[in-house]
């Protein structure tokens, strides 16, 4: 909400006084945020109507270039990092979410809680397959299209040997020699028995192999900003980029509207982004500090 208008006591204690259901959990900390909704209706209350910015428009207007102000902010300028945390099925599969743009990592999680970063599968895919008759001529399906099968064989192969990479590292043999990276001229990327994954972006699904078959899999993904209303909030420290955004994307899309006007709210725009990017950034100078005091320690050899 953009207003607190609530008891301290409501909010730390939650309706029912406790602090472990889902209602209470999503309010905590969202005064920082002010919806899409707001967002709307306190720009048509500053830009639009007689003897302002924009004399006159549509609702449904403002809200599309809201939505793309907000997917194209969220890229750049929001804190737009997200997480999903299932456990990996027999079919090793995990579906992209709908707000899904770019992953930023993936991990899998041990008996203690840490995170072990899984790794692309850049030496294999899930190439499109066509399913062949006998005498390997191509099979089409009754409507006459080629017959697709969802998962290649090629990566089929690549799940079921996969597996090879997580053995005991005690066992001193080849395969372990290999991953454990002390080999010369190992690739990094190959140095590491924490599984890989594969994204098929024709099907919307992420493949792993089969040594992460049952592990608890986090995704952390960029989102384009999207989704249902309570998704589609703004921080305030970017409230007034939004405007500007709006603003612009309203007048460039004018035919009516002169070129310094428009030109203005293109610079106004812009350092309004670039304020929110400072705001932010959330940098701390103690942290900072600390990590540079790492310059000063000896190597041993």
């Amino acid at each position: 909400m953009p207003l607190f208008n609530g008891t301290q006591q409501n909010y730390y204690e939650g309706a029912d006084g406790s602090f472990n259901t889902a209602d209470d959990l999503a309010v905590y900390g969202n005064y920082q945020f002010i919806t899409l909704q707001d967002i709307i209706n306190n720009f048509i209350i500053s830009y639009v109507g007689q003897d302002k910015l924009i004399p006159k428009i549509k609702r449904a207007d403002i809200a599309f270039h809201a939505q793309r102000s907000i997917q194209e902010l969220t890229y750049d300028t929001f804190k737009s990092t997200k997480s999903q945390e299932i456990e990996l099925p027999p079919s090793l599969l995990m579906v992209l979410p709908h707000d899904y743009v770019n992953y930023v990592k993936l991990t899998w999680k041990d008996n203690s809680g840490i995170e072990h970063v899984i790794y692309p599968a850049i030496k294999t895919s899930n190439p499109q397959q066509i399913t062949q008759a006998g005498n390997l001529d191509y099979t089409f399906d009754s409507s006459g299209n080629l017959v697709d099968p969802l998962v290649s064989d090629t990566w089929t192969q690549f799940q079921n040997v996969a597996n090879a990479n997580n053995a005991d590292n005690d066992d001193g043999d080849l395969e372990n020699v290999y991953v454990e990276g002390r080999r010369y001229g190992l690739t990094p990327e190959n140095a590491q028995s924490n599984g890989v994954f594969y994204i098929d972006p024709r099907f919307g699904r992420i493949h792993f192999s089969s040594d992460l078959a049952g592990k608890t899999i986090t995704l952390k993904y960029i989102s384009d900003g999207l989704g249902t209303d309570a998704e589609m909030i703004v921080h305030k420290f970017a409230e007034e980029a939004m405007y500007k955004s709006i603003a612009y994307a309203v007048l460039s899309t004018r035919s009516n509207v002169q070129e310094y006007v428009v030109a203005r709210y293109k610079k106004e725009r812009k350092a309004a982004i670039r304020t929110a990017k400072l705001r932010l950034s959330n940098i701390k100078l103690e942290e900072i500090t600390q990590i540079m005091r790492n310059k000063s320690k000896q190597i041993k050899h």
